[in-house]
């Protein structure tokens, strides 16, 4: 396996290219060889870095060093202080360009550029995941122990204080919802970890469970702890095989150490955890229809209210959080809620993991501080678009995110930010697409997954995906009129308001982005009869074969 030691990006933007970018990039490519570099400093390019002062622009990561204007004489300067020697070519350095709002970012002389932060991640492909000592020997259950010489209300308090939201999507304040289910007085409550990572093109969720089983058991148990709960479920996605093998083991391995089951660690506190195996739907990512899906009924959402903090499973209070809400609690414990807000924003404290797929040279997962710009993890982390290409849109979230024009590229990443942008941040999954995307067929293919994953319990969402997908079918055949569009603005809103649960409600989103910020494409199709980019022709012509 080759070793990486450290990554130059090169900018390649038509300015950069102007000014001599295509020179400088032959420049390292001889440099590195010259220096025997080639094998351990991975070369790319990437797209519009946001600094028109300092291009060509040069990147070198991780330690996000900017270099700017360089040509192709500063380069063997570059690699030989830089990449062979470790010093920073101070006087090479782009100029400082103050970014103000980004926590989480060096404001050096070096520049700002985003780091990578880990918390969750942090022991993923570092530990034996089927070792608990392994996960001992790593700070591993030292959180729970905090938490069982506290009372329950502190340690609701010490996450209250962190400013941890869910990271689901909805972004909802987890300490609050702590509470609430800790205020229920009830001798039965349920603890629910939501694993039925459904969302296409996330596996976040995956990543953690299969390289860190036990931070989510140590999670559960806290928050059995806190809220007064004696049992609880992991609800895992059916294709996760090695995840819900993984999750056994561990939960074997802590109860035989005394984690789990009767009077922990001697405290007096009993718990037990299941592992239950999701079967597919997409819907029961809902946490409603999650909950009728392990009461052995079917996976239809319920109406609400009564809500699962008071009416959970079998009628229980039951505390529900996702598996990267609950990775973070460990930490959060250990360190303290203080120590949380001070990474990230203020009004949306820590990390997100993404995973970047789509049109860029680099796909994969990353953890950041929250507040992280779509530009910054393209240019960054994607290592630019591919072929040189410009971004066009970034689809957030999975089928359920927003779809985001290049024009909100420099919007941080965090939910205040993204609400008043009129966006969501949605699981995390970004799909990076460039201009030759046609917005219609991403609009067809997105309606498509709503229509077949719609349980059909409302008539809404049943009807309206339906409805929906056949306009935007029309559109992109070049058969539709320009008051479709007026039909499809008025579908949307009844699916929002009027569905039983979030998949009709979000299956208004890509509708309502689309029209929004792409209407003239969405026209193009309707006034010339043909799609700009010729996507959609291509889609239809492989329907019929």
């Amino acid at each position: 396996m080759k070793f990486t030691r450290s990554m130059v990006l090169v900018s390649n933007d038509p300015e950069s290219m102007r000014k001599g970018a295509a020179e400088v990039y032959s420049r390292f490519q001889q440099e590195l060889a010259a220096f025997g570099l080639s094998d351990e400093i991975s070369l790319a390019q990437f797209t519009d870095g946001g600094r028109e002062d300092a291009l060509p622009l040069v990147i070198i990561y991780p330690e996000a060093s900017a270099y700017g204007p360089v040509s192709a004489d500063d380069v063997k300067r570059i690699v030989e202080e830089h990449l062979y020697k470790g010093r920073i070519a101070e006087d090479l350095l782009a100029p400082v360009k103050e970014l103000s709002g980004r926590i989480g970012w060096l404001k050096t002389r070096k520049g700002s550029m985003p780091m990578e932060k880990r918390i969750v991640l942090r022991r993923a492909g570092r530990i034996d995941p089927e070792n608990i000592e392994d996960y001992i020997a790593e700070e591993g259950y030292q959180a729970l122990a905090k938490a069982l010489s506290q009372t329950r209300l502190q340690v609701i308090e010490e996450l209250e204080e962190s400013g941890l939201q869910g990271r689901g999507g909805a972004g909802f304040p987890t300490g609050r919802k702590w509470r609430f289910v800790g205020a229920t007085k009830t001798e039965k409550k349920y603890v629910v970890c939501n694993a039925d990572e459904s969302e296409p093109g996330t596996f976040k969720d995956r990543v953690i469970l299969e390289g860190d089983p036990h931070s989510i058991i140590e999670a559960m148990l806290i928050a059995g702890f806190a809220v007064g709960a004696d049992e609880g479920f992991i609800y895992v996605r059916g294709e996760y095989q090695l995840a819900q093998r993984r999750l056994e083991k561990a939960i074997a391995q802590a109860r035989e150490y005394g984690l789990l089951g009767k009077n922990i660690l001697e405290s007096g506190f009993n718990f037990t955890i299941h592992v239950h195996s999701g079967a597919g739907a997409y819907v029961c990512g809902e946490e409603t229809a999650l909950l009728e899906s392990i009461e052995g009924k079917r996976g239809e959402p319920r109406a609400r209210p009564p809500y699962p903090t008071t009416h959970g499973l079998w009628g229980k209070p039951t505390l529900v959080n996702n598996v990267e809400t609950l990775a973070n609690v460990p930490p959060i414990l250990l360190n303290g809620g203080e120590w949380y807000r001070g990474i990230g924003t203020p009004s949306s404290p820590g990390t997100k993991t993404y995973t970047i797929l789509g049109n860029v040279n680099f796909k994969g997962l990353i953890e950041v501080p929250m507040g992280i710009t779509l530009r910054e993890v393209i240019n960054i982390y994607g290592q630019g678009i591919k072929d040189g290409e410009t971004f066009k849109l970034a689809q957030t979230g999975g089928s359920s995110g927003s779809i985001i024009p290049a024009s909100l590229q420099d919007t941080p990443m965090d939910f205040e930010s993204f609400r008043k942008a009129s966006v969501s941040l949605g699981s995390g999954a970004l799909l990076i697409c460039d201009e030759r995307t046609c917005v219609v067929d991403l609009a067809v293919t997105l309606m498509k997954f709503f229509k077949f994953e719609s349980c059909g319990k409302c008539t809404p969402c049943r009807v309206g995906t339906e409805r929906a997908l056949r306009i935007l079918t029309s559109i992109s055949q070049g058969q539709a009129q320009l008051s479709d569009l007026d039909v499809l603005l008025k579908l949307a809103d009844e699916m929002e308001i009027a569905s039983n649960c979030g998949l009709g409600q979000t299956a208004a989103v890509p509708i309502r982005d689309t029209l929004k910020y792409f209407r003239a494409e969405v026209e193009a199709h309707i006034r010339l009869g043909v799609c700009p980019t010729g996507i959609c022709q291509m889609a239809a012509e492989q329907e019929l074969a």
